[in-house]
């Protein structure tokens, strides 16, 4: 029994010393309060990967629409095929007929 107190008074002693207790605060502003905390930093991180992917996304459209533009720049012949595949084009005297694939 007088050893259990004993225990007590040292976990007391440590609780109470003011540099632990300035050490626990620290780290608690450190990992949660400061605005480049632990926290904000994991964040931070998330979010750039996510807007790295957006870029590599947004970079393969670039590539695919600059490919399809020197398509439609290529002639007269490419500029038509692409309005009638795209947009249902035709010309006066033509009929469009528009075959839907079934799974």
């Amino acid at each position: 029994m007088d050893n259990n107190k004993s225990g007590k008074k040292k976990w007391l002693r440590v609780l109470g010393n003011k540099y632990f207790i300035a050490t626990v605060l620290f780290l608690a502003w450190f990992l949660f309060f400061d605005e480049n905390s632990f926290v904000a930093n994991l964040e931070n991180k998330q979010r750039l990967n996510e807007l790295i992917q957006q870029k590599e996304y947004y970079n393969e459209k670039i590539a695919a629409d600059k490919q399809k533009l020197e398509e439609l720049n290529a002639g007269q012949k490419e500029l038509e095929k692409f309005a009638r595949e795209q947009y249902f084009m035709s010309k006066p005297d033509e009929d469009v007929f528009i075959v839907i694939e079934e799974e």
